[in-house]
C-alpha cells in the first residue's frame, strides 16, 4: 500500500487550505483528537508544523496523496525529538479513505523515514482511545499501548510506543 502514496511536505501558508480541509472535517477529527479544531487553533498548529518542517529537513509534516490520482487524502508526520533518540509519528485521513490500508501504508512510509539517524531508540504515536482502527494499525506495526492520559483540553489520549 505504501507504494500507492506520495508524501510531500507542507511547504508554506499556501498549503494551509488543504490542512484546514482535513482538521475541519468532523469525522476525521473525532477519531483523531476527539474534537474539531477552531480555525485559530489550526493556524497556530500549522505555523508550528511549518517551523518543524524547516528545522527537520528529512522529517516533518507531510501532505499525503494517492499516486494514481494525485488526490489529497490526509497527512503524515515523523518528528524527531531534540536529542534524536525518539521520534513521534502521526497520521490522519479523510473518512472516505479509512479501512482500505492507507493508514497502514502511511505508517510504513513514516517508519522508513525514521530509520536514520541510528540514534533513535523508540517511536511514539498518540491516538484517541476510541480509535480502534488506528490502535490496530499501530499494534500490527509493533507498537504497544503505554498509557491513557488526559490532555490539556480535558480529552483523553493514548500513547503507543515501539522500541527500535
Amino acid at each position: 500500500m505504501k507504494d500507492m502514496l506520495i508524501l510531500e511536505k507542507y511547504a508554506s501558508w499556501e498549503d494551509f487550505s488543504a490542512y484546514w480541509m482535513l482538521v475541519s472535517n468532523e469525522m476525521a477529527m473525532q477519531m483523531n483528537y476527539g474534537r474539531v479544531f477552531t480555525q485559530e487553533e489550526a493556524k497556530y498548529l500549522y505555523g508550528y508544523m511549518l517551523k518543524m518542517n524547516q528545522e527537520q529537513a528529512a522529517y516533518g509534516y507531510f501532505k499525503v496523496f494517492l499516486k494514481t490520482t494525485n488526490e489529497y487524502i490526509g497527512l503524515g508526520a515523523a518528528i524527531l525529538n531534540e536529542d534524536d533518540m525518539e521520534a513521534e509519528i502521526e497520521y490522519m485521513l479523510f473518512p472516505e479513505y479509512w479501512g482500505v490500508g492507507y493508514g497502514s501504508g502511511i505508517v510504513d512510509v513514516l517508519l522508513e523515514k525514521i530509520k536514520e539517524p541510528k540514534t533513535i531508540k523508540q517511536v511514539t504515536a498518540i491516538v484517541e482511545p476510541n480509535n480502534l482502527a488506528s490502535k490496530k494499525i499501530l499494534t500490527n506495526h509493533g507498537f504497544f499501548s503505554q498509557k491513557i492520559y488526559e490532555t490539556e483540553d480535558g480529552s483523553l489520549a493514548e500513547s503507543f510506543i515501539k522500541k527500535l
